[in-house]
């Protein structure tokens, strides 16, 4: 089985994860995420003798998804993701870059929507989609099973959950997504979140102050 290298490289005034994964034998890969930054990400993925192959988003905030396009334009690379229901903030990212002041960010058209149950590859890897909605309503975490790490986007944080304060958020169908389709991953299964560190499902159910298990059973 392929050996994967990642990289996280926060990206954006918003300090935005953007993951370069990468199998490690034929130095073919993907950026999870690409928020802005492309020179930078560009540089990254050269350093490491990468040739970058597919860009996978989450979802279309413009920190997640303002560098796909000229990344695609670049490297020819495919973009696969979000769901469809995130279309209408990929074709409003430059207007939300004007806004937050940031610059060179450009609207996008995936080459492939994500749906519940879709696979993605890198190599011989197989990575899974679930369908996350509550953040944004199209939001996606693809995950790799025998690898144990999860790209989650702005669903979970270490300590926290995603913002459902945006247009077509929602709090109940966030919190849903988390414990009906990240719980049953595994306490073991490692993710990136959008910001901030990495953590496990596991810690998160212990520990998290909106979706522990104690938390959401005394809530009940």
């Amino acid at each position: 089985m392929a050996k994967i290298d990642i990289r996280i490289i926060p990206v954006t005034p918003l300090q935005q994860n953007t993951s370069l994964i990468w199998d490690s034998e034929t130095k073919e890969g993907v950026f999870v995420d690409p928020g802005g930054e492309t020179d930078r990400l560009m540089e990254t993925a050269k350093q490491f003798g990468v040739t970058v192959k597919k860009i996978w988003l989450t979802h279309g905030h413009l920190d997640h998804a303002g560098a796909a396009h000229e990344i695609r334009e670049r490297t020819g690379a495919l973009i696969e993701g979000p769901h469809k229901d995130d279309q209408w903030l990929l074709d409003d990212i430059e207007a939300q870059g004007q806004k937050y002041g940031i610059s060179g960010l450009r609207n996008v058209v995936p080459d492939r929507y994500l749906e519940e149950g879709d696979q993605l590859t890198l190599g011989d890897m197989v990575f899974d989609v679930t369908h996350c909605p509550g953040h944004t309503p199209g939001h996606v975490v693809i995950y790799q099973k025998e690898g144990q790490m999860a790209f989650v986007g702005d669903v979970l944080f270490k300590g926290s959950i995603g913002r459902t304060d945006f247009p077509r958020g929602n709090h109940q169908q966030l919190l849903d997504a988390i414990v009906q389709n990240l719980w049953p991953l595994g306490p073991d299964m490692r993710f990136v979140p959008g910001h901030g560190p990495m953590s496990t499902f596991g810690a998160e159910r212990q520990t998290n102050a909106f979706v522990a298990d104690h938390i959401l059973k005394a809530g009940a």
